[in-house]
């Protein structure tokens, strides 16, 4: 969010030294937070894990707690720093009993994404991730912007600024390209039944082996 983190003073006309693309991290929290409700239909508490010292975590919490509000949910906020906090977050999960998880784009946790998504299928938490690395570590949701696409839209910033534009003068991009990644092998461990509806938005399901089979 370079507008609300005070980055630019305008999308249309940054104005200082700073320009590029934005992950619209913020506007993408309350797409999992439905997908969540989509897939887990009785869903009233969630916990979200987020990193206070992270600027843009906080933009990312305001419309959380706003869209939780709006559709019925209790949020457990839940602070996590760095890789012991991650651990104590999780601890600290049990005693509220959230029936979900909604993990909110940071590097930190990016870094230790094996661990959350692990502690998540531990703790039998139906999560949601913004960035497609957690794929890759069992992670049962994920939906967020494009980051090929994004990094490649960038380098056209450098090619202009290379060739004499002032960043100033070049419009902040948002995406247009989000992805949305389910893991049946995950939704298996965790006895859920992914709804169809779901499953036809996905631009990558996660199949299991064998012919469908998750053993």
């Amino acid at each position: 969010d370079p507008l609300g983190s005070r980055l630019v003073s305008g999308l249309a006309h940054p104005g200082g030294n700073v320009t590029g693309t934005s992950m619209m991290t913020p506007d993408l929290v309350a797409k999992q937070l439905e997908l969540l409700k989509e897939v887990v239909p009785k869903l009233s508490r969630v916990a979200l894990l987020w990193n206070p010292a992270n600027p843009g975590s906080a933009a990312q919490l305001r419309e959380a707690e706003g869209v939780a509000r709006a559709i019925g949910l209790r949020l457990h906020v839940l602070e996590a720093r760095d890789q012991r906090d991650i651990d104590r977050a999780f601890v600290a999960m049990t005693s509220e009993r959230p029936e979900a998880l909604v993990v909110l784009a940071d590097a930190i946790f990016i870094s230790e994404r094996r661990q959350i998504s692990h502690l998540a299928s531990k703790s039998r938490l139906p999560a949601v991730y913004g960035m497609s690395d957690y794929a890759q570590v069992g992670g049962l949701m994920i939906y967020g912007v494009n980051l090929p696409a994004l990094a490649r839209r960038a380098a056209t910033f450098v090619d202009k600024i290379l060739k004499g534009a002032k960043p100033a003068d070049l419009p902040v991009e948002q995406p247009n390209a989000f992805e949305l990644f389910v893991n049946l092998k995950a939704a298996k461990a965790l006895g859920l039944t992914i709804p169809r509806s779901v499953l036809l938005r996905a631009d990558q399901v996660i199949a299991c082996p064998e012919k469908g089979r998750c053993d």
